[in-house]
């Protein structure tokens, strides 16, 4: 006797109140808002955004279609090209900062005595405003105060020191100190984090075979963490193309130290250039792009033998556990 299971198709009712409706209703609910949020706060100003860069047009008053014509004002005035380049002091810091970073992250990962509250120590200024960041250091480099009172106590003379803020060879190197300063330790901890997940047998391996702690670094460290190297080094250029708080703060842009983010603020809030200025960051956005392609490309071509590695390691371990099987 056989018996023939018939199956019912559910009505969208009976769907609604089962487990497998329930759930779908609790996932699209909690789905539903944030990416409502995220429409309206991101994407549809963005859009609003472009649309504002092809008009001559302020806050409030007539809008004159353009064109082009306001990303041709992009790479045509000398102001806004001038805070292009500026952007080269701080990429040239960010790779100073990675650096740093990096290397006190190893040694910091070894024991060390007092390694914790140095890593507190050096994480501390990520976690200060901006704002205030850039008020200390205003006082910090201004003439005859701190930094030149530690520099006298060093021998040197005070006529024979430049003004940090004033002086244009000098002043946007102290800005970019300052980022250095501020950001670093968060690069560190996170390399920390991720030293810390290195396999230990690695080491142990290393050891056998005498490689000294720089091969280990080279060979073991740095592709091991090759992940978290290219997302640091992403978000340091991206960084150093929108400064905005210390240069706004500590000098205002003064003496040749306005970058992008200053003089688009400039010019969308004082000169009320609301299109030109909207060109600029849809321009900006597009160098963002432009970077983080050629800097994937760039460590994917660094650690290209890093993958092969990885990728003939795999046969190698289970070739060793088949050997293994094979001996019990």
């Amino acid at each position: 006797m056989t018996e023939v299971s018939v199956k019912q198709k559910k009505s969208f009712s009976q769907w609604l109140h089962s487990r497998q409706g329930q759930r779908a209703v609790i996932i699209f609910a909690f789905s539903i808002i944030p990416l409502l949020l995220l429409f309206v706060f991101t994407y549809l100003p963005f859009g609003e955004m472009v649309g504002f860069s092809f008009y001559k047009m302020k806050y409030a008053g007539k809008r004159v279609f353009v064109g082009l014509a306001n990303y041709k004002a992009v790479f045509s005035r000398d102001d806004i090209v001038g805070a292009l380049k500026l952007s080269l002091y701080y990429m040239v810091g960010s790779v100073v900062q990675i650096a740093l970073a990096l290397y006190l992250a190893t040694i910091l990962s070894l024991k060390v005595k007092g390694a914790n509250a140095f890593k507190g120590v050096m994480f501390f200024p990520y976690l200060i405003n901006g704002i205030a960041i850039g008020f200390i250091f205003k006082f910090f480099f201004t003439r005859g105060f701190v930094f030149d009172s530690v520099l006298q106590w060093c021998g040197f003379q005070l006529d024979n020191l430049p003004y940090w803020l004033k002086d244009q060879s000098v002043n946007n190197w102290s800005l970019v100190g300052t980022s250095v300063w501020r950001y670093f330790g968060q690069n560190m901890i996170l390399f920390i984090g991720a030293i810390m997940s290195v396999d230990d047998t690695l080491y142990e391996a290393a050891d056998i075979d005498g490689a000294n702690k720089v091969q280990q670094f080279f060979h073991i460290i740095l592709p091991s963490i090759r992940t978290i190297v290219t997302l640091n080094v992403i978000l340091s250029i991206t960084g150093a193309l929108s400064a905005f708080e210390a240069p706004y703060v500590i000098t205002g842009g003064a003496n040749g130290t306005g970058t992008y983010f200053v003089v688009m603020n400039s010019i969308a809030h004082t000169s009320q250039k609301v299109g030109l200025a909207s060109a600029m960051a849809v321009v900006l956005l597009l160098i963002i792009f432009a970077c983080t392609i050629l800097q994937k490309l760039f460590f994917k071509y660094v650690f290209r033998n890093a993958d092969d590695e990885d990728g003939s390691r795999e046969p190698k371990q289970r070739s060793g556990k088949k050997k293994l099987l094979g001996r019990n």
